[in-house]
């Protein structure tokens, strides 16, 4: 019987660890993270849009350094496209940005990079 319960608490136990895993694809975790980060762009939250860079481009670019290097208000919406993985650490976010300029609004593809550091997705800064 004390075997049937530690059998029982182990499996219970491995069934609650895996719950904490996240299990979706990747191109399905960088599309949501993309698109967080953009829509945070778009809204000009710099700060929340810094948090999705790479650590490492975080241990050598300040949240007022990289506010200071994106043109505020330019963009008026975007959308992740599509996501293509072509390792299991990086992936390339396809996404339709809608801008204006010189009072025309205008959609321009954009591609960017995403690599896996640790267990999570980031935005690789370029």
């Amino acid at each position: 019987m004390k075997i049937l319960r530690l059998f029982a608490a182990v499996a219970v136990s491995g069934l609650l660890g895996c719950a904490a895993v996240d299990l979706r694809d990747d191109d399905v975790v960088v599309k949501e993270r993309a698109q967080a980060r953009w829509d945070a762009l778009v809204k000009g939250d710099t700060r929340a849009a810094y948090q999705y860079l790479s650590p490492t481009s975080r241990a050598v670019l300040t949240p007022d350094a990289y506010a200071a290097s994106l043109r505020q208000g330019f963009w008026k919406s975007a959308k992740v496209d599509s996501v293509t993985c072509a390792t299991k650490d990086s992936c390339d976010a396809h996404v339709t940005i809608e801008y204006e300029f010189q009072g025309r609004r205008n959609k321009s593809p954009v591609r960017e990079a995403w690599i896996r550091e640790g267990s999570e997705w980031w935005y690789l800064q370029r």
